[in-house]
C-alpha cells in the first residue's frame, strides 16, 4: 500500500531553499522561472549554446526563435509594454549581441523593462579579439539602465534576480546580463530566493506641503491643462488620472506614448500635442496659464522651441525620475512620485474645479479633420475607422514609425487603457511587426493589429516566418504609398520637393504571405476597405492587408522641428 503525503507550502519552500549544485546555464533557467518568466525571444549561437542546451530541460520556459536578434529585443519590449512585466530576450556574443542594440535603445528611451541575456566568449578569451567577441557591456552602457559581466557561476543567480529588480523598479528600463561561455558550464550552488526580490521604493515621497503648493497653483489657474505621458500607463494610473481630471475640471492632453492612458471619448480629452498634434491642442498650450505634466518629460517633439513654448504657463511636473524635474522646462512645483500614488494625493489636496468656459474656448478653435476623399480614393483614417468598427475598439494597435504612426495616433480614437503601443523616443522603424509578437504573447485574448508603412514593414519583414511558426494571430495593415512617407513629406516642405532616395518599391505581400504559409490581400478601392478588415478578422492566424493610399498624402498640421505654434503648417484648403 502506498501512502501519499501532501507537502505543505512551508515544506516545499524549505526544500526549495536547499542549495543545489548546478551549471551556470541551469542557474539562469532556474532564476528566470523564479522571476515568473514563461516566454522569451532569442537566437542561439556558439557563446550562448550551453544555455540553449539546458533550456530543453525547462519546459516551463517557452523560447521563440526569431529570425533576427533585433526582433527578439522588440518582441520582449512589446510584451513588457502590453503586460507591465519584464520582457526577456537572448542572443549570442558578437553580432548576436550587437543586433540587440537598437531594440535595447528603443526600450531605454521609452522606459520599458527588458532583461537581455547575452553569451560572451570564455573568460580566458576576453580582451584577445576572440572569434565573435564584442564588449557588449561597453557598447550598451549608454542605452541600458544597468548591465553586468558575470565573472563566476556563483554570481549568476543573484545577478539575474538583481537584473529583474533593477529593470522593473523606479523608472523602468532595460538591463543586460553578459555571461561568458565557460561561466555557463561552471558548477556552482544555487539557492532560490526565499521570496521574489522586492522592487526598490519607486520614489522618495514628497511632503504634504509639496502637494499643497501644487494645489494652490491649480486652484488659482484659469486656463490649466494636464499633459499625461507614458508614466501614467507604466504605473497603471488610469483611474487616478481620470479622477484628478474630473475633480479639478482640467482638460487632458496625452503625449504620443501617453495615448490610451485617458479615454479619448471623454469630454475632457483634447488629443495629442506637439509636432503633429491638432492645432487646437497646441494653441491651448500656447494660451495656458498652468500645465500639470504627469509621467512625461517635455521632449522636443512636444515643445518645439523651448523659448516660446507655453509662454504664459507655470509648470507642475510629476515624474518618478527626479532627473526629469526641471530638466527641459522651468518647474514651479516638482513632485517626484509614481503617477498612481502622486495623482491620488494631488487630487485629495485639490478643491473641486470647473473650467467649462476654458474648454469651450479650446473646442471653438477646433478645425474639422480632413474630409473623406471623393471617388474611389480612401484615406488612412478610413482604414483605421474600419479596424475600430470591426474590433469594436478592443484592438491593441502596434504602430511603426512614420506618417502612418501619426495617422494612427490621431484618428483611431483610443478608449481602452494601454491599447496604443509604439516606439516614441528613439523612433524605431521596423519596430511594430516584432513588437506585436510580444504584445500577442502577453495578451492572447486581445485582437492585435500592426499598423505600418511600406518602408518600416520591410525592415523586419522576415519575422513573418516567426509569426507563422508560432501561430501568432496578428493582423497587419500596411499603409502603402510607395515612399518613405515622413521623409518625403519633409522633402516636400523643406527641400523643394527633392525626393532623394525616398521612393521605395514593395514585394507582392499576398505572394510573400503565401510563401510563409499565411494569408494576404491587396486593397486598392474604397469599397473593399471594410470588407478586407472583416475578412482578416474572420481568418485564423496572421493576415497581411496591403492598402494602397494616396502617394503624397501628408500629416497635418506640422510644427517644423524646433519651431513654434506660430510656424505651424496646416492643411491647405485646396487639399481638403
Amino acid at each position: 500500500m502506498t501512502i501519499t503525503v501532501e507537502k505543505s507550502a512551508d515544506t516545499r519552500k524549505e526544500q526549495d531553499a536547499v542549495p543545489r549544485r548546478l551549471t551556470g546555464s541551469r542557474i539562469v533557467c532556474e532564476a528566470l522561472i523564479e522571476e515568473g518568466v514563461r516566454e522569451m525571444w532569442g537566437y542561439p549561437g556558439g557563446a550562448i549554446m550551453p544555455f540553449y542546451d539546458a533550456l530543453k530541460e525547462y519546459p516551463e520556459l517557452h523560447h521563440v526563435l526569431v529570425r533576427h536578434e533585433q526582433a527578439a529585443a522588440h518582441a520582449a519590449d512589446g510584451f513588457a509594454r502590453a503586460t507591465g512585466r519584464v520582457g526577456v530576450c537572448v542572443a549570442t556574443s558578437g553580432p548576436g549581441a550587437t543586433n540587440l542594440v537598437t531594440g535595447l535603445a528603443t526600450a531605454y528611451m521609452d522606459s520599458v523593462p527588458v532583461v537581455a541575456i547575452t553569451g560572451q566568449v570564455a573568460r580566458p578569451g576576453i580582451g584577445r579579439d576572440s572569434f565573435q567577441e564584442t564588449d557588449i557591456v561597453g557598447v550598451t552602457m549608454p542605452i541600458t539602465k544597468h548591465n553586468f559581466l558575470v565573472s563566476s557561476a556563483a554570481e549568476l543567480g543573484p545577478i539575474v534576480h538583481e537584473a529583474f529588480r533593477i529593470a522593473r523598479s523606479g523608472r523602468p528600463g532595460p538591463v543586460l546580463v553578459d555571461v561568458p561561455k565557460d561561466v555557463q558550464n561552471e558548477l556552482a550552488e544555487y539557492t532560490p530566493p526565499a521570496e521574489r526580490a522586492p522592487s526598490s521604493p519607486r520614489a522618495e515621497r514628497p511632503t504634504r506641503d509639496t502637494y499643497e503648493r501644487a494645489a494652490r497653483l491649480i486652484s488659482s489657474a484659469h486656463r490649466p491643462l494636464i499633459i499625461a505621458g507614458h508614466g501614467v500607463i507604466i504605473s497603471g494610473a488610469y483611474d487616478e488620472l481620470r479622477a484628478f481630471a474630473e475633480h479639478t475640471g482640467i482638460p487632458v492632453i496625452t503625449t504620443l506614448l501617453g495615448i490610451s492612458c485617458f479615454p479619448e471619448s471623454h469630454p475632457l480629452s483634447l488629443g495629442m500635442p506637439g509636432m503633429h498634434g491638432p492645432a487646437h491642442v497646441n494653441r491651448a498650450i500656447d494660451q495656458a496659464d498652468l500645465i500639470v505634466g504627469v509621467g512625461m518629460r517635455f521632449d522636443d517633439r512636444v515643445t518645439g522651441d523651448l523659448r516660446y513654448w507655453a509662454p504664459n504657463a507655470r509648470i507642475v511636473h510629476m515624474d518618478i525620475d527626479p532627473a526629469e524635474i526641471g530638466k527641459n522646462v522651468p518647474t514651479a512645483v516638482g513632485i517626484v512620485a509614481d503617477a498612481k500614488e502622486g495623482l491620488a494625493r494631488l487630487t485629495a489636496a485639490c478643491e473641486p474645479g470647473d473650467h467649462d468656459e476654458w474648454l469651450r474656448g479650446i473646442r471653438a478653435g477646433m478645425r474639422p479633420e480632413r474630409e473623406v476623399p471623393t471617388g474611389d480614393r480612401f484615406s488612412p483614417a478610413e482604414v483605421l475607422a474600419a479596424i475600430k468598427r470591426t474590433t469594436d475598439g478592443r484592438a491593441k494597435l502596434v504602430t511603426d514609425v512614420g506618417q502612418h504612426q501619426m495617422w494612427a495616433a490621431r484618428f483611431y480614437g483610443y478608449d481602452r487603457p494601454n491599447s496604443h503601443i509604439s516606439s516614441g523616443g528613439l523612433g524605431t522603424m521596423g519596430y511594430a511587426l516584432p513588437a506585436a509578437m510580444g504584445v500577442k504573447a502577453g495578451c492572447p485574448g486581445d485582437p492585435v493589429w500592426v499598423v505600418a508603412g511600406d518602408g518600416g514593414i520591410q525592415m523586419n519583414i522576415q519575422e513573418l516566418g516567426t509569426i507563422a511558426q508560432e501561430g501568432y494571430d496578428i493582423k497587419v495593415a500596411i499603409l502603402n504609398n510607395g515612399y518613405l512617407g515622413m521623409v518625403r513629406q519633409w522633402q516636400e516642405f523643406f527641400h523643394n520637393r527633392n525626393y532623394a532616395e525616398t521612393r521605395i518599391s514593395s514585394p507582392d505581400y499576398s505572394l510573400l504571405c503565401r510563401a510563409f504559409g499565411l494569408e494576404g490581400r491587396k486593397v486598392e478601392h474604397r469599397a473593399d476597405v471594410e470588407a478586407a478588415v472583416e475578412w482578416a478578422m474572420s481568418r485564423k492566424g496572421a493576415v497581411v492587408l496591403d492598402f494602397t493610399i494616396e502617394q503624397e498624402a501628408n500629416v497635418y498640421p506640422m510644427v517644423p522641428a524646433g519651431g513654434t505654434v506660430a510656424g505651424m503648417i496646416e492643411e491647405p484648403e485646396a487639399e481638403r
